[in-house]
């Protein structure tokens, strides 16, 4: 489960970094509401001719609920999302964006994963807006 937590990280750089969206594979990790909502903002961010490059790192993410009783077996992760090496760039030249100074780069994150026939899939993000 945290395995797939952490691949669906890695997917979505791949995600944001690509204009067409065509090089990430977020359906091996994510469905529902996170792949819906991941799939439309990084198209908005392509829209306005930006890419987001680098890295995403997730620290110590763990498991805060399980439930194994329940019709679909699921789990909620808690991490660290570090986003300061994730740059904002212009898709054409490549150059950062200006981004509002006061925007959090490091904050705490729980998301749902719902275990699907296929493998544990996120299905859910929810940013707590607080600082780690």
């Amino acid at each position: 489960m945290i395995a797939t937590y952490q691949g669906y990280w890695q997917e979505m750089e791949k995600l944001y970094a690509d204009r067409d969206g065509t090089g990430a594979n977020l359906k091996k990790y994510a469905a529902s509401a996170a792949l819906k909502n991941a799939t439309a903002d990084a198209k908005r961010t392509h829209d306005r001719g930006l890419l987001n490059i680098g890295d995403v790192r997730v620290s110590e993410p763990t498991v805060t609920k399980y439930d194994a009783k329940g019709e679909i077996p699921n789990a909620t992760v808690s991490s660290c999302l570090d986003i300061s090496q994730w740059q904002t760039v212009d898709a054409d030249t490549k150059k950062p964006v200006t981004l509002p100074s006061n925007r959090l780069t490091k904050y705490l994150i729980t998301s749902t994963l719902e275990k699907w026939p296929e493998g544990w899939r996120v299905t859910r993000d929810n940013p707590q807006g607080k600082p780690c």
